[in-house]
C-alpha cells in the first residue's frame, strides 16, 4: 500500500479547507441575509407546512441543517415558537440540507470547478476592502464558496486511488459481503463520520468522494447518507442539554423523526435504489447502471444519483410522517416529561446555545422583552404594597425582594451573552443594537433597584407607625399610573420592529411625568405650609415622588436605546412648545 502518514495529513488538511470554506460561506450568507433571515424565522408560527418551507429556506441560507436545528432548539427554549411549531422547521431543515449535496455533486464532479472557484475569489477578494458592509459580506460568502470547492478538489486528489491501493479496497470490501447487515454497518459508519466531522455537509462530501473514487458502490453510499441523517441530529441534542424541557423535546423530535425515516427506508432500500437507478437511466441512457458503476462517467452520474436519493428520501419521509407528527409529539412528551424548576433562569437565551450572531441578538432582544415584563410585575407589587390593605404586605415585600435579585441576575447574564456575541465578527448594525441592549438592561435593572428601595421605605414607615394622608396617597397612585403607562410604552416598543417604534408617545409620557412631578412638589409645599402633615411625612412623600420620577427617566432612556437615537432634543422641543 502506497498511502503514507503524510498522505493522511493531506487528506485531513484538504477536509479542513473544505469545512473552513463551508463555514466562511455560511457566515457570509447569514450576514448578507441579516434581518431577512429573522423575518423568515418569524414566519414559522403559522402552519406545519409553512414551517417546512421556513426550515428549508433557512437551511439553504445557512448551508447547515445543524445551524437551523440548533437555532430552532434555541427558539423553542426561548419560547419564541412552541414545540409543535418547531416540528415543521426541523422537517424542512432535513430537505434543505440536501441542497449542499446537489451543489457539490453538480459543480464538484460534473465539471472542472477549481479554475472557476479561483476566479470567483479573484473577482470578489478586492471587495473585502470596500466600505459598504453588505458588499464585504457578499464578498466573504463568495470567497468561502471558492475555498469550499478548492477544498473539495484537494480531497478528490489526496484520497488514495483504489487501483494503486488494492489493500484499501479489500479492507472496505470485507464489510460489503454481509447483505443487509452491510447496509446497517455503513449506516452506523455514516453516523460516526458525521459525529467526527460535526458537519453533515462535510460527511456528505466525503461520501461523494468515496463513491466517485470507487471506494464504495452506490448502495453503500446510500446507507452512509442515511447514517448522516441520524448523525446530524446529535448537534441539536447536545445544544439542548442546557435548555429547558421544550428545547429538549424539539431536539428529541429531530432524532426520532430521522430515525423513523431511516428505519422505513432500510425496509424498502432495494426497490428504492432500483427506482433511483431507473430515473438516472432515463436521463443518462448511455452511462449504464449507477448501482455498480465502474467508469468515471458512471461514477460521476452516481454522485448525482446519490444527491437525488438524499433529496427524494427526505421529501418522501416528510410526506409520510407529517400526518403522524402529533403522535410522535405525544410519544416524546411522554418520554421527556416537564420538571418543576424552582430556580430562575433565562428563558430566551442559554449560555450553551449560540446560533448565528444575528439570530443570537434577536434572542437577547426577546429576553429584554421578558425583563420589561418582570419590571411591570414589580410595579404591580409596589402598587399592591401601598394600596392593597386586604392582603398581607409581607407577601408583596417578599415578591419585590425576590424579583429585585432576579433583575440583577438577568442584567449580568444578558450582558455576558452580548459580550459573547460581540466576540464574533458581527455587522456594524448588530454592534449598534448590542450597545443599545447593554444600555436597556442597565436602565431596567436600575428600575428594579428603585422599586426595591420604595419597598424599604414602606417597611420603614411600618416600623415607625407612619402613614401618608389619603390625599397624598391619591397623588402617589396617579403618579404610579403614569409610570405604568411608561412601562407599557416600553414593552410595546420592544415588541415592535424598528420602523414602528412610537417615539412621540414616549416623549409625551416623559413630559407628563415631569409636569405631574412639578405639580406634586407644589402640593407638598402646600401641605407643609397648612400643617396638614409633618416634615417627616413630607420626606417620605418626596422619597416616593422622586423615585417614581427617576423610574420615568430610566424608562425614557430605554426607549432611546430601542430607537437607537437621542430623544432629548425632541423632548426639549415639546417642553418649549408647552411653555
Amino acid at each position: 500500500m502506497s498511502f503514507s502518514f503524510f498522505d493522511l495529513l493531506q487528506v485531513i488538511g484538504s477536509l479542513g479547507i473544505f469545512i473552513y470554506g463551508m463555514k466562511v460561506f455560511s457566515d457570509g450568507l447569514q450576514k448578507v441575509a441579516g434581518n431577512k433571515l429573522r423575518s423568515i424565522l418569524k414566519g414559522m408560527t403559522s402552519t406545519r407546512f409553512r414551517g417546512i418551507l421556513t426550515g428549508f429556506t433557512a437551511t439553504t441560507i445557512t448551508q447547515s441543517s445543524s445551524t437551523t436545528t440548533v437555532m430552532v432548539v434555541s427558539f423553542v427554549n426561548a419560547g419564541l415558537i412552541t414545540f409543535i411549531e418547531s416540528t415543521g422547521v426541523v422537517m424542512g431543515a432535513n430537505i434543505g440540507t440536501t441542497v449542499t449535496a446537489w451543489m457539490i455533486s453538480i459543480f464538484g464532479f460534473k465539471m472542472k470547478i477549481t479554475p472557476v472557484a479561483i476566479a470567483v475569489i479573484g473577482i470578489f477578494f478586492p471587495f473585502i476592502f470596500f466600505g459598504r458592509e453588505r458588499l464585504r459580506n457578499l464578498a466573504e460568502a463568495m470567497i468561502g464558496f471558492g475555498i469550499l470547492f478548492i477544498g473539495l478538489d484537494f480531497i478528490k486528489n489526496s484520497v488514495p486511488n483504489i487501483q494503486d491501493n488494492p489493500e484499501l479496497f479489500m479492507f472496505l470490501d470485507q464489510f460489503t459481503e454481509f447483505g443487509f447487515a452491510s447496509i446497517v454497518i455503513f449506516v452506523l459508519a455514516g453516523t460516526l463520520l458525521t459525529l467526527l466531522t460535526q458537519s453533515s455537509s462535510a460527511a456528505s462530501a466525503i461520501t461523494l468522494v468515496m463513491l466517485f473514487q470507487g471506494w464504495i458502490d452506490f448502495p453503500i453510499a446510500a446507507a452512509m447518507v442515511l447514517g448522516e441523517n441520524i448523525g446530524t441530529t446529535v448537534t441539536a441534542n447536545i445544544a439542548a442539554l442546557v435548555g429547558n424541557v421544550y428545547a429538549k423535546r424539539a431536539a428529541r423530535f429531530h432524532f426520532v423523526f430521522n430515525v423513523f425515516g431511516v428505519l422505513w427506508m432500510l425496509a424498502l432500500i432495494n426497490p428504492f435504489l432500483m427506482g433511483i437507478d431507473t430515473i438516472m437511466g432515463y436521463f443518462s441512457p448511455g452511462a449504464g447502471s449507477i448501482l455498480h458503476a465502474t467508469n468515471e462517467l458512471g461514477r460521476a452520474n452516481a454522485t448525482l444519483a446519490l444527491s437525488l436519493f438524499h433529496t427524494t428520501f427526505n421529501v418522501v419521509n416528510v410526506l409520510l410522517l407529517v400526518a403522524f407528527v402529533p403522535h410522535i409529539v405525544r410519544f416524546i412528551k411522554k418520554y421527556q416529561k416537564e420538571k418543576k424548576d424552582t430556580q430562575h433562569r433565562l428563558q430566551y437565551i442559554s449560555s450553551g446555545m449560540m446560533s448565528s450572531p444575528e439570530l443570537s441578538i434577536s434572542q437577547a432582544h426577546k429576553e429584554i422583552e421578558l425583563f420589561a415584563k418582570l419590571i411591570e410585575k414589580m410595579h404591580f407589587s409596589v402598587k399592591g404594597l401601598l394600596f392593597n390593605k386586604q392582603r398581607r404586605q409581607d407577601q408583596f415585600l417578599e415578591k419585590i425582594e425576590k424579583r429585585e435579585k432576579i433583575t440583577d441576575n438577568i442584567e449580568l447574564e444578558i450582558a455576558e451573552y452580548l459580550t459573547k456575541i460581540s466576540s464574533y465578527n458581527v455587522t456594524e448594525d448588530a454592534s449598534r443594537r448590542m450597545r443599545g441592549m447593554h444600555s436597556m438592561i442597565n436602565d431596567l435593572e436600575r428600575v428594579g433597584d428603585i422599586y426595591f428601595q420604595m419597598s424599604k421605605t414602606f417597611e420603614r414607615m411600618q416600623s415607625e407607625g407612619t402613614e401618608l394622608p389619603e390625599a397624598a396617597m391619591d397623588k402617589i397612585g396617579k403618579m404610579l399610573d403614569l409610570v405604568h403607562d411608561a412601562i407599557r410604552n416600553v414593552r410595546e416598543n420592544l415588541a415592535r420592529d424598528d420602523e414602528d417604534i412610537d417615539l412621540e408617545k414616549s416623549v409625551h409620557l416623559e413630559n407628563a411625568i415631569d409636569l405631574y412631578r412639578d405639580e406634586l412638589m407644589d402640593f407638598h409645599y402646600g401641605q407643609l405650609e397648612n400643617n396638614r402633615y409633618s416634615n417627616q411625612v413630607g420626606f417620605l412623600f418626596l422619597d416616593y415622588l422622586n423615585r417614581l420620577e427617576k423610574i420615568g427617566d430610566h424608562l425614557f432612556n430605554v426607549n432611546e436605546a430601542i430607537a437607537g437615537i437621542k430623544l432629548k432634543t425632541a423632548y426639549e422641543r415639546v417642553v418649549e412648545e408647552r411653555g
